[in-house]
């Protein structure tokens, strides 16, 4: 395993990371296989794990949680705020960016958890509705009481990460240290703005799906039908399967992509991560497996190098900073989505 400072925070972290949205009714509903994958990725030397409040509603949290007794100081543990959560429907303020919110959310997932500190709270999307000030200020005092160490954003748009980085600068808050963004081979919308952006202010990058939602794991193949457990039959419609464009566009790629790796020597899946933690700004590509064997064929991509002309290939294929579907930034403005909000 090969180790890399997350930005300019002085932590080392495992250049392959555990994310762990699949653990839990999401994905893997039997625990003991769970843990399993989580001491495995420990054993093999990755040491951050990064979770989110929403995964599985709060499911993930309570089974990481579990599995990290006997091992918590092993690891750099992240977790994510933002989405809104279960609960009394009369109760207006359970997500967003609020300090009543992030407040809240931050004891939620202490307890869920089973923990004191968290050494990564990240803000999961922006916020249009909260002034970016108020985040700062309730995370700042996250930190100053010890229950969290560093701050970071994810799927900040380059503009709104410059903007934390000058409210905290101005109004004397702790800053984002770490920004979380889509990234892979298929989705390189974050190479026109945001990844400069990220290594311009000494940002540590965690890129998430960078397996592109499964597509370059090389289950889906041209002519082929997908297992009877993948997303694309189980959440087609969220996993964008059942889109004939974007469908097509991907299968044909994957094609290609399989050629490309066959001549570099190595497997899809390490192909696509070692592409990712090829970008000079990217910290960690975090691996999201939903079972025990999807984390097996992961593990190793690391210390994968590839060469210049195999990365020309690529680009050749999907050329930089584009995207074959739009959706796969993970964050959209909202004038984008409510046609309301940009007419009168």
């Amino acid at each position: 395993m090969q180790y890399r400072t997350l930005g300019r925070t002085g932590i080392e972290v495992s250049t392959l990371s555990l994310g762990t949205m699949m653990l839990g009714a999401w994905g893997n509903t039997d625990e003991a296989e769970c843990h399993r994958i989580i001491h495995a990725a420990l054993d093999a030397g990755v040491n951050l794990v990064d979770t989110a409040d929403v995964y599985a509603f709060g499911q993930s949290e309570e089974i990481l949680g579990r599995a990290l007794k006997g091992r918590r100081d092993q690891v750099v543990l992240a977790t994510k705020a933002n989405s809104p959560m279960p609960g009394d429907a009369a109760d207006r303020n359970r997500g967003g960016n609020s300090r009543v919110w992030v407040m809240r959310a931050v004891e939620a997932s202490l307890r869920r958890l089973d923990t004191d500190y968290v050494d990564l709270y990240q803000i999961h999307r922006p916020d249009p509705r909260t002034d970016i000030d108020e985040t700062l200020g309730a995370l700042s005092d996250l930190v100053r009481q010890g229950k969290v160490r560093v701050i970071g954003s994810s799927s900040f748009p380059a503009e709104q990460i410059v903007e934390a980085q000058w409210t905290a600068e101005r109004r004397g808050r702790e800053r984002f240290v770490t920004e979380q963004l889509s990234y892979s081979i298929l989705a390189r919308h974050a190479e026109q703005a945001t990844l400069p952006t990220a290594a311009r202010y000494g940002l540590g990058v965690l890129a998430w799906s960078p397996l592109n939602g499964g597509w370059l794991s090389g289950k889906y193949r041209a002519g082929g039908e997908p297992p009877a457990d993948s997303r694309a039959l189980t959440n087609g419609d969220h996993f964008d399967f059942r889109t004939a464009g974007v469908r097509e566009r991907k299968l044909g790629l994957v094609e290609e992509l399989v050629k490309v790796a066959a001549d570099e020597g190595c497997s899809l899946i390490h192909l696509a991560l070692a592409f990712v933690l090829n970008h000079r700004a990217v910290t960690t590509a975090i691996l999201g497996p939903r079972t025990f064997e999807h984390l097996t064929g992961q593990l190793g991509a690391g210390d994968l190098t590839l060469s210049a002309e195999t990365l020309d290939r690529i680009d050749a294929l999907v050329a930089p900073g584009t995207d074959i579907n739009p959706e796969d930034v993970g964050y959209a403005p909202p004038e984008l989505l409510d046609a309301t909000l940009r007419r009168r």
